[in-house]
């Protein structure tokens, strides 16, 4: 089941916070920035920069994933491994709010995130 229009908003309130704090100046925002997506019940952070083949394309690399689980009340945290598939984020596989996975991905403490 998707997120609620009001659960949308609370996220898209805590996530203009999070990009405030994390994006890369705005003169650097056409070589990287970031970004996120909601889908569902998921939201997904990603970094943006130009493909190095062709730099008229944009390239969108995965950082980090929560999915709500409305019958628990939490969120599934989710990191990319090198494998390219989302991985249970082991130090804090769970959190009970959105602000504490962003507080999570800031923090970064193993590097799995943001390397």
């Amino acid at each position: 089941m998707a997120l609620t229009e009001l659960e949308r908003k609370r996220c898209e309130k805590a996530l203009a916070d999070f990009m405030a704090r994390r994006r890369p100046l705005p003169h650097l925002h056409s070589q990287l920035d970031l970004g996120y997506k909601m889908e569902g019940q998921s939201i997904e952070i990603f970094e943006s920069r130009p493909h190095w083949k062709d730099a008229g394309v944009r390239q969108e690399s995965p950082v980090a994933k929560a999915t709500f689980v409305r019958t628990q009340g939490l969120w599934k945290v989710f990191w990319m491994r090198a494998d390219l598939k989302w991985h249970n984020y082991e130090p804090k596989a769970a959190v009970n709010t959105f602000k504490e996975f962003l507080g999570a991905v800031d923090r970064d403490e193993h590097g799995c995130f943001f390397g």
